[in-house]
């Protein structure tokens, strides 16, 4: 290190962050998932099975966050 840091007293503008992260007991649990059939139309399933794949996701898990989603704002 050849170059040294030179300290000064200048004052130091900090402000706060509204906390944005989720609480740690909602980071590693899994929801009990049942399984279903479901038919959709061609054109839905190309539209997840596209989109999932441009974003590196499952299809799958696509549908159930929509759905999950829909169910949460149904109830609010």
């Amino acid at each position: 290190m050849k170059n040294k840091i030179k300290y000064t007293n200048e004052p130091i503008e900090a402000r706060v962050i509204k906390d944005f992260l989720p609480k740690p007991q909602y980071l590693g649990l899994k929801e009990k998932k049942t399984k279903v059939t479901l038919t959709l139309t061609e054109k839905s399933l190309d539209f997840f099975k596209t989109n999932a794949k441009k974003y590196g996701a499952s299809y799958q898990s696509m549908i159930r966050k929509l759905l999950d989603y829909y169910v949460a704002n149904q109830r609010a």
